[in-house]
């Protein structure tokens, strides 16, 4: 039997999981390949839902749902924790000590939010990239009517990096809607030179945030936060007051991925186009833990996993894989609360920024609730 291991049950893991089982479903039937799917977590979570919960256009609980609802039943599910992958005996190790041997490895882990990594922010700052953090910033833009509200990349790579961007534009509507924009001050940092890692969305966006009277701070590295000063302190010297501080806090890989060997920061070295690992035989990575120089987005890891997926059923048939990914990303960008764009690009290509329209603003909507399909692996 050739046994396919998938650790991660956020997009990429899931939608691998479900492809492979509708790829490789006679061999399923026929008991000469088994797909399992192995997460701590029994709820798959879907992030960019709470981008809209802090405007209170949606609840955390719309993010989530039982993943066993959504993996196909020829998929073996296991709740459990990995803690150790032994590359060189194919074989993962569980928190109760027991062992999963496999014919291939799969992680598709994500990446975790690491505030403590900067000095002050876990008390200082607010975010939107887990539930409770999407929550508690919501609670404080209800009561926030005058001062000055700081937007800072606080790390990169980060996950959803367009998100920054659709947040500072949507807080500007957001806060015109209700009269209170002439009370609020913006500010929106970034750690490199521009607003934004991609040229062309760097300058779509500071050309908006020109025109709405939102300030940009480049080459702005945050080093520390005070709160009881609410002052945010750059490596570079730069200081900024705040009264609200909206940080994106930097992100860590996975100490399973140091511990085995894959990746020396916590991201799995791979091939950029097979996403096969660099250190290791018989492994793969999908997702954010992959790295690979493109964004860190639910639509790499979907175009990822279905790459891979047709280059485990080739392996699971004993063919050679012919399967490769460009770098292919597409991603809807809030640039308010009722327009929004649309880019699309894949390796060496800079993405082209449409003009934010309603009906593009509706379309990332409409795809946020059909997402659970995507999921599924029906879309």
């Amino acid at each position: 039997m050739y046994r396919i291991a998938i650790v991660g049950g956020g997009t990429g893991g899931t939608v691998l999981a479900n492809r492979l089982a509708e790829e490789l479903g006679p061999e399923l039937a026929a008991g000469e390949v088994e797909v399992r799917l192995i997460t701590a977590d029994p709820e798959h979570v879907y992030k960019p839902t709470f981008l809209y919960v802090p405007f209170g256009k949606k609840t955390v609980d719309d993010a989530a749902r039982p993943i066993d609802e959504l993996l196909d039943r020829r998929v073996t599910l296991d709740i459990a924790e990995v803690t150790d992958v032994d590359t060189d005996g194919h074989a993962l190790t569980f928190a109760d000590r027991s062992r999963l041997r496999y014919d291939h490895l799969v992680l598709a882990t994500g990446a975790s939010l690491d505030p403590d990594a900067v000095p002050g922010l876990a008390e200082g700052g607010h975010h939107f990239y887990g539930p409770a953090g999407a929550e508690t910033l919501r609670d404080e833009l209800a009561d926030f009517t005058e001062g000055h509200l700081v937007l800072s990349v606080a790390g990169v790579p980060h996950m959803c990096p367009a998100a920054p961007v659709e947040f500072t534009l949507m807080v500007d509507d957001w806060l015109r809607e209700r009269g209170r924009r002439d009370d609020v001050d913006l500010t929106y940092t970034y750690p490199i030179n521009r607003a934004h890692g991609l040229e062309s969305i760097a300058e779509w966006a500071t050309d908006l945030f020109d025109a709405r009277d939102i300030d940009v701070e480049t080459f702005f590295n945050v080093e520390s936060v005070d709160p009881d000063a609410g002052i945010v302190e750059s490596m570079e010297g730069t200081e900024l007051d705040y009264d609200l501080l909206v940080a994106i806090p930097p992100h860590a890989g996975s100490d399973l991925v140091i511990d085995a060997g894959l990746g020396d920061d916590g991201w799995v070295d791979v091939d950029r186009h097979t996403l096969e690992a660099e250190h290791a035989d018989d492994v793969s990575a999908i997702g954010d833990v992959a790295d690979v120089p493109t964004s860190k987005a639910g639509s790499v890891a979907h175009y990822e996993a279905g790459v891979v997926a047709d280059r485990l059923a080739s392996r699971a048939r004993g063919e050679t894989p012919t399967a490769v990914y460009d770098g292919k990303t597409v991603c809807f960008l809030e640039a308010g609360m009722d327009e929004a764009t649309f880019i699309e690009f894949a390796y060496g290509e800079e993405p082209y920024v449409r003009e934010p329209s309603r009906p593009l603003h509706w379309a990332k909507l409409g795809y946020n609730e059909s997402y659970w399909l995507t999921a599924r692996g029906l879309l």
